[in-house]
């Protein structure tokens, strides 16, 4: 039997306390995303990402980290050695890496919202065998080379929105702008959302998010579709009730009124992969067309929202 080639691997040697922010510089620039590994001994994070061999140019690659690093750490974050590396490792090495660093999560609704039909949600790999709780719905997940799985503050506290505002006596309609890995339509089809619509810019993520959702068997309840937001018609005849954009502030700020007109009134709107430092700039640009802030969670130098009409 054919062995499959290696991938390669890079790493990048930080602290604790710069690790979400070197987790967010590789997947920004190879696309990627990345796994973080804590060394007790060492007290340090190796924060890695896996591409197919030959796919990242290594010394343009290696310039455009440590310019990266070089900015996290003007903005006052310790680094430490920071130290690049480059290797090649097996595809199985790779998969038992995120065996060991990719664990169940469990999604309760964010505090102040409602509880009512399914009381959680627990998100978790192929081979783990944990059990759901009672009333708690289950995503099936693997991580792959281009894709998350929900573990990062932003997406975790989308979950956290759809969560705390499904309605199954009277299902609410979701829009998932920006759906990477599917994981918020998913969890939305499965906590009785309907109708539910997610898109995404790149065909590969709304190749993965199909796979994705049949496998997690909703794929007849959700619609997936390519569209990049800024060609989006600046309004729309359908509106939903809640609305994820998980995207970068400048993005978000840009296209507010397209994404604001499609929100009901009455709707809730969620927007994460906001840096702390950037939110106040991205609360004033949706004040702008009249939507205030709900309530917000910050962790980390991440901050995300839930904005309803003012």
């Amino acid at each position: 039997m054919k062995t499959a080639p290696p991938l390669c691997r890079i790493s990048v040697l930080t602290t604790a306390e710069a690790e979400d922010a070197v987790c967010e510089l590789l997947a920004a620039i190879t696309d990627r995303a990345a796994v973080a590994y804590f060394h007790l001994d060492s007290q340090t994070s190796q924060v890695s990402v896996f591409g197919e061999a030959g796919e990242f140019p290594g010394p343009r690659t290696r310039r455009e980290i440590a310019a990266g690093l070089a900015r996290i750490k003007a903005f006052g974050l310790p680094i430490g050695a920071a130290k690049i590396e480059l290797a090649r490792v097996k595809r199985e090495d790779w998969a038992e890496s995120w065996k060991r660093h990719f664990h169940p999560l469990e999604i309760k609704p964010g505090r102040g919202l409602a509880r009512s039909g399914f009381r959680s949600l627990l998100v978790k790999p192929s081979w783990s065998r944990r059990r759901p709780a009672a009333r708690q719905a289950v995503i099936i997940l693997d991580p792959g080379l281009s894709f998350g799985t929900g573990q990062h503050p932003t997406t975790s506290f989308c979950l956290q929105q759809i969560v705390g505002h499904q309605a199954p006596a009277a299902p609410r309609s979701f829009l998932d702008i920006g759906t990477g890995s599917g994981i918020l339509a998913i969890a939305a089809a499965k906590l009785g959302y309907a109708p539910v619509q997610a898109f995404d810019f790149d065909p590969e993520s709304v190749r993965v998010a199909g796979e994705n959702a049949r496998k997690n068997r909703v794929a007849d309840r959700l619609r997936l579709t390519r569209h990049d937001i800024t060609r989006l018609p600046l309004h729309s005849r359908m509106q939903f009730d809640l609305i994820c954009a998980n995207l970068i502030s400048t993005l978000l700020i840009a296209e507010r009124r397209r994404i604001a007109n499609r929100l009901k009134p009455g709707g809730t709107l969620v927007l994460a992969g906001i840096l702390a430092a950037e939110f106040a700039q991205v609360q004033s640009a949706f004040a702008d067309v009249k939507l205030k802030l709900l309530a917000s969670r910050t962790e980390n130098e991440w901050r995300s929202g839930a904005f309803c009409w003012a």
